[in-house]
């Protein structure tokens, strides 16, 4: 990883891309929408409200998303094109779930109090979460927006504190007090520790590199320590009161005087690392994220040792008075255990799934298998079984992945995009590599190849459909332009295409030529978007969270199924529509989508 390569993602980690997405300028159009919370309503429910209607689009997340589903769903026969209402008929399809949830949506710093109790936080969740070690589950302690955690400290009087990364923020809490805003307007803010005389400390990483003393009574401004130190991450004070901590972008282990803003360097050779943590016999222990390792290191000589060999993406640790030790790995959605003496991990929580976004469906013998958009990794999923097998995953040594969010999938062809990294990969479906991979978008969502093989893009950030074409994708013209949030493209059968526009509520058709014609509107916030064999369309309307069918020929709907766990409340910093849901059909007219809310797939099958 290269300074250069600095593109950070929603999930608070950076991407490999070479160029940070121009997504905090006024040249990428969402403004436009902005969240807000449900009056009257406490849990983490948003809604995307436009500046320009001031009409409200339900983002259902957190507990007020109810796990049901309409297995018994119903079709409807539709009046015109231009209403998005249902009349239900007693047509019957079954909803069952394919691939199940897991906690979190990607996990990321970790926290243990005095009384034993681990915490764990999320980005794109914007959630923190107290973890039942002995169980294996994990409930939500500060729900969202105010819950997204980076990183997690406790000061010497119990007090938790927490990082905002996307929001620029940084909270603290005492027992169960009020939550107190100690920092604001620091994008980037990803790790902090308290000093043993209470005083915090904390960095921005990936959008800045700059180190902090924050005022404990959030009156002061942050003042600033030092600065391009090289990614200071996950750190600690050490019991010589000097700070501790990896530096990500140079492979280092440093500690830092604070009082005199002078760094040196502990230890290196690390691939990248991301986070460390003391014990109480004073080793100092380092999470490699690339290499998946946990390594031990002397504070004073700098030697290593690798204790346990882990997966790649770890995140970050925490080590508890027994000197156990609590690794996190983003694109496990789980949290490990090792005994820092054998080097034996104990899986204590896990998912099938990360965080689940758009996906793509190839059939084979009719077989099907659904590509998955997993954001701390690709995945496939066995559309019979359920089996979930992994391509790749963020950070791994070697590995090109840019946390993708869309998929799309025809033939031999898989496309992820990543609407924060800027990013197109185009992957080979048989051998499973990048065949290449496209830069500088504006928030791409979907993008399809087309018959001559050149790749149309949903570009959330200009508006647009752009047609690519050329090495490496450097010849760009735009289909059309004014597209309301353009999120779900699919191809017709006559060189058509359909796109979905989520701030607008549209569906449309799309010429060659570039002419649009609206087929159904007043949706609420429709994201994924597939075609039957038959040519209609199968719709995730996530601002109502309902699956439906459109008819393109008159605009009719039917809907499928309702109640549906999807629509996780954008976090704070992004994109209303944050994590896509993905919808896509296997060969015999089975409907998969994604839960963004669960981190599951599930499938819609008509009896």
């Amino acid at each position: 990883m290269r300074p250069a390569d600095r593109c950070r993602s929603p999930t608070g980690r950076p991407a490999t891309g070479r160029h940070r997405p121009d997504i905090f300028t006024n040249t990428v159009e969402w403004d436009a929408f902005e969240a807000a919370p449900l009056y009257g309503d406490t849990t983490s429910s948003f809604v995307c409200q436009s500046r320009m209607t001031g009409e409200y689009f339900p983002k259902m997340g957190g507990h007020a998303m109810k796990n049901r589903l309409a297995c018994t769903a119903v079709i409807a026969a539709i009046f015109c094109t231009t209403s998005a209402s249902a009349q239900k008929l007693p047509e019957i399809w079954e909803v069952t779930k394919l691939v199940p949830g897991s906690a979190f949506h990607g996990v990321h710093g970790l926290g243990i109090d005095k009384a034993g109790h681990l915490f764990a936080g999320s980005v794109a969740g914007a959630m923190l979460y107290e973890v039942d070690i002995a169980s294996g589950t994990a409930k939500v302690a500060i729900p969202a927006p105010i819950g997204m955690a980076d990183d997690i400290a406790f000061a010497p009087d119990g007090t938790m504190a927490w990082t905002g990364f996307l929001a620029g923020d940084l909270y603290s809490r005492k027992g169960d007090g009020p939550i107190k805003k100690l920092a604001s307007g620091l994008p980037g803010i990803n790790s902090l520790a308290f000093r043993k005389d209470g005083r915090l400390y904390a960095t921005t990483v990936f959008l800045g590199d700059t180190l902090y003393e924050i005022d404990v009574e959030g009156v002061k401004p942050p003042r600033q320590i030092m600065e391009k130190m090289g990614g200071l991450n996950g750190f600690e004070f050490g019991p010589d009161d000097k700070l501790y901590g990896p530096l990500w972008f140079k492979g280092q282990v440093a500690k830092v005087d604070v009082d005199k803003a002078e760094l040196t360097v502990v230890a290196d050779g690390f691939k990248v690392p991301a986070a460390v943590n003391f014990d109480s016999k004073g080793n100092l222990w380092v999470v490699d994220t690339a290499l998946g390792q946990l390594v031990r290191v002397d504070p004073k000589s700098g030697a290593k040792t690798m204790v346990a060999q882990l997966k790649p993406s770890l995140d970050n640790l925490a080590i508890d008075e027994k000197d156990r030790i609590y690794v996190s790995n983003m694109a496990d959605n789980g949290i490990q255990e090792v005994d820092p003496a054998s080097g034996q991990a104990k899986q204590i929580i896990i998912g099938k799934l990360a965080l689940p976004g758009g996906i793509g469906v190839t059939s084979e013998n009719g077989k099907d298998t659904i590509h998955v958009a997993d954001v701390f990794a690709y995945r496939t999923v066995d559309g019979t079984t359920g089996e979930v097998t992994e391509k790749a995953r963020m950070h791994a040594a070697g590995v090109t992945l840019e946390y993708p969010m869309s998929a799309t999938a025809k033939g031999n062809d898989v496309i992820l995009s990543s609407w924060f990294t800027g990013t197109v990969q185009v992957i080979d479906n048989k051998t499973g590599a990048t065949r290449d991979m496209l830069h500088d978008f504006k928030a791409p969502h979907d993008a399809i190849v087309l018959e001559d093989g050149s790749i149309l893009v949903a570009e959330l950030g200009t508006k647009s459909l752009v047609r690519v074409s050329g090495e490496h994708g450097k010849d760009r013209t735009t289909l059309i332009g004014d597209l309301e949030g353009p999120v779900g493209l699919v191809a017709g059968s006559r060189g058509e295409v359909y796109v979905t526009e989520a701030f607008a509520g549209v569906v449309s058709k799309i010429e060659q030529n570039g002419e649009k014609t609206v087929l159904v509107k007043e949706l609420k916030m429709p994201e994924g978007l597939a075609r039957t064999s038959d040519g209609k369309l199968i719709v995730a309307e996530v601002g109502a969270r309902r699956l439906i069918e459109i008819t393109p020929e008159d605009g009719k709907i039917t809907e499928i199924a309702a109640d549906l766990p999807i629509g996780l409340a954008g976090a704070p910093g992004g994109l209303p529509t944050h994590i896509p849901t993905g919808v896509a059909i296997g060969a015999t007219g089975v409907i998969y989508f994604s839960s963004d809310i669960e981190n599951a797939i599930y499938k819609a099958v008509k009896k």
